[in-house]
């Protein structure tokens, strides 16, 4: 679930861009100069960009968080892995989008020794 919050924001980012959609057809309409639709189709780019960036960071962070507390409850505390989910869970706060993915394979990983271990002994 999107927190109420950002889903008002991203609706609203959309709702800019459609406007400037529209502006560019308009100006499409009108014959303006190709560079004010250029720059307008820049300024929609940016601008859908942003509003994406958001909505991954927010899901993507979420779907991490969740799998590193269901690591720790997964851990018994000599599982092999604590330092890694410890380390993991320590610079959560600090990652960047293009980082989280990777550290959600990193944490699926590390769940499956878990279970793996789990089962074993």
């Amino acid at each position: 679930m999107i927190p109420k919050d950002l889903t008002r924001d991203i609706i609203s980012d959309l709702k800019t861009i459609k406007g400037q959609i529209e502006g560019v057809i308009k100006m499409l309409g009108n014959e303006s100069a190709p560079e004010q639709i250029v720059n307008q189709f820049k300024a929609i780019d940016k601008a859908f960009q942003k509003t994406q960036f958001l909505l991954l960071d927010e899901v993507y962070r979420k779907a991490l968080a969740i799998s590193i507390v269901d690591a720790v409850r997964a851990c018994p505390g000599n599982c092999g892995n604590e330092d890694k989910i410890e380390y993991i869970r320590q610079e959560f706060p600090k990652l960047k989008l293009n980082e989280l993915s990777s550290k959600l394979q990193e944490i699926a990983e590390i769940q499956q020794r878990i279970e793996k271990y789990n089962k074993e002994g």
